[in-house]
């Protein structure tokens, strides 16, 4: 398959534009700027919120006048990950893609599908004109990889539709009917520096090319967060040696899985043998352990020049915490069978300014009460180790509505489309449909997309058949919107 051979034409068209515009999020100016020529070189009503949130509308298809009005809405960001050796500026660098098989991919890079291909499908509709609709409205949010703030920026009467196609979701032929709602727990370690003794030795640990992935839709995969891994070591030797911590590094985005980290510690000359041994035994059973999910990981301890430490009361209570902090799935839903209610992903670890350490944490579930437990369990732990703690600002959950009109439209279509029924789902991911929600209490919302994997990381791909599967079904579900 090459370039040439990507159907819809005009959907893959605009999704090569889109990658053409940097839009790292709370960074989307450029994407509102290419909306706004986008509409005004195709005759589309145009309007942005203070926000930056846009908002296209086009009228309804001749004999379609009488539809409700559909929002096909997505974000205009994009989460920006890359490998170690790829060399890009995401404020101003296109991104570069290429096909494997089936698949299209960055090189190198986050892709961008994560919800650039929304955004080109949803143009793709307001420029089609041999296409039946009622009228039409697209709205295009910002920010929504840091924490939603585009949607929870949107003000009642912004847009005036009743059914909302949210383009967001990432397995084809899944509707999502409900999502997870979160909260982030940040934390800040305050140390003093000391100085490292004579006759000690300098040590870089690291943990790199983990597979990383969605906090969310991947929480559940098996695979291995960096940081709470290369603690390990770290607590391990603290038992053992008179080891002194003087960084950790580790992670990035909230919302992403850590990758990789790094942790510079410095031990007594005369441990540098046994501590070596201690780290390759312990690497060897890492490996094993995450071999069927964390295939290209690696471990490595290298000497590296040292003059600093943390001291060690501080870094005693860093190890500790993030031992003892809870990572990965917390509770299974008791009335959707495989959904993960509850989770927490360990997202970061940095060194600050003025001699801190902060810690992010990101916490998921489709249960108020979860959410709010899992927050506190974190906190706990944070605050045992001697952090001081502040929760962000929450954001909720979207409750199924099995009942939903526009669902039964979706499962008719694609019943006819493709004979078969699609499985109807909810997401442990948090979807700007739980803040619609709020704002619009009664609008009927539904969720799909096509198939992508690896988001949030360099991985990330999207199924190229799935994105004409996905298309075709929107477009028979534009023409079978009820009536008003």
């Amino acid at each position: 398959m090459n370039s040439t051979d990507l159907k819809p034409a005009n959907v893959f068209g605009i999704f090569a534009e889109i990658n053409n515009v940097p839009r790292p999020s709370g960074h989307e100016e450029k994407m509102g700027e290419y909306l706004k020529q986008f509409a005004e070189k195709n005759g589309i009503d145009f309007k942005m919120d203070e926000a930056g949130n846009v908002l296209l509308s086009k009228p309804a298809t001749p004999g379609y006048e009488n539809r409700k009005t559909i929002v096909m809405q997505a974000h205009q960001d994009m989460v920006c990950e890359k490998n170690p050796d790829v060399e890009i500026d995401f404020m101003n660098d296109p991104i570069k893609t290429k096909i494997e098989g089936e698949w299209l991919m960055a090189q190198g890079t986050t892709l961008g599908a994560d919800n650039g291909i929304g955004i080109a499908m949803a143009l793709a509709v307001m420029t089609d004109d041999t296409l039946e609709h009622g009228p039409l409205e697209c709205l295009f949010t910002v920010d929504e990889e840091r924490g939603l703030t585009g949607a929870e920026a949107l003000q009642a009467g912004f847009m005036s539709g009743s059914i909302l196609l949210n383009l967001d979701s990432e397995d084809e032929g899944e509707i999502f009917v409900g999502c997870a709602g979160g909260i982030r727990t940040n934390a800040v370690y305050s140390y003093t520096p000391v100085p490292v003794p004579e006759g000690y030795i300098g040590l870089e640990l690291a943990f790199k090319n983990g597979k990383g992935g969605h906090s969310g839709d991947d929480i559940n995969k098996g695979g291995a967060n960096a940081n709470k891994v290369l603690n390990r070591f770290l607590f391990q030797s603290l038992q053992k040696y008179d080891m002194l911590l003087c960084s950790f590094n580790g992670g990035g985005l909230h919302n992403a899985i850590p990758r990789d980290a790094k942790a510079v510690i410095a031990v007594p000359m005369k441990d540098k043998e046994n501590i070596r041994v201690d780290f390759n035994v312990w690497a060897a059973g890492v490996k094993d352990e995450f071999k069927k999910t964390e295939p290209v990981l690696e471990l490595t301890m290298q000497s590296t020049e040292v003059t600093e430490a943390i001291d060690p009361a501080t870094a005693k209570g860093l190890i500790y915490s993030i031992a003892s902090v809870h990572n990965g799935v917390y509770e299974m839903s008791r009335d959707i069978p495989g959904l993960v209610e509850t989770s927490s992903n360990l997202a970061s670890v940095k060194m600050g300014e003025n001699h801190t350490i902060n810690i992010c944490s990101s916490q998921r579930s489709s249960a108020d009460n979860g959410k709010d437990v899992m927050a506190h369990t974190v906190r706990a732990a944070l605050e045992l180790g001697g952090a001081q703690v502040e929760h962000g600002a929450s954001y909720p959950g979207w409750a199924p509505n099995l009942d939903s009109e526009i669902l039964a439209v979706a499962k008719q279509t694609y019943q006819d489309l493709f004979g078969k029924e699609p499985k109807i789902k909810a997401i442990h991911a948090g979807l700007e449909c739980g803040l619609f929600k709020e704002r619009y209490p009664h609008m009927d919302m539904i969720s799909f997309g096509p198939t992508l994997r690896g988001v949030h990381s360099p991985e990330e791909r999207m199924h190229i058949p799935a994105v004409q599967k996905c298309w075709d079904h929107l477009v028979a579900m534009l023409k079978a919107v009820p009536e008003a």
